[in-house]
């Protein structure tokens, strides 16, 4: 996600449902990163590791939505 710096401070501090959605983004991309850190995982591992790259990417979607009415405002 490329977003403008000043944008993204702005709709932090506008939209509580924005900096929730970014908060769990967040912390998803460390739970994914630590993931493919990892030279062997177990099934289970790697399930999660899936169920939170697809809530990651949903949250991605919801969270442009809410940059995009942000941005049409600005223009």
């Amino acid at each position: 996600m490329n977003i403008n710096p000043e944008l993204l401070e702005k709709v932090q501090n506008e939209n509580e449902e924005f900096r929730g959605l970014y908060e769990k983004h967040t912390s998803l991309k460390q739970k994914v990163e630590a993931f493919n850190q990892m030279k062997i995982m177990t099934p289970e591992q790697e399930l999660e590791k899936k169920i939170n790259q697809k809530e990651k990417l949903n949250l991605k979607d919801r969270m442009e939505k809410i940059l995009s009415k942000y941005e049409s405002t600005i223009h």
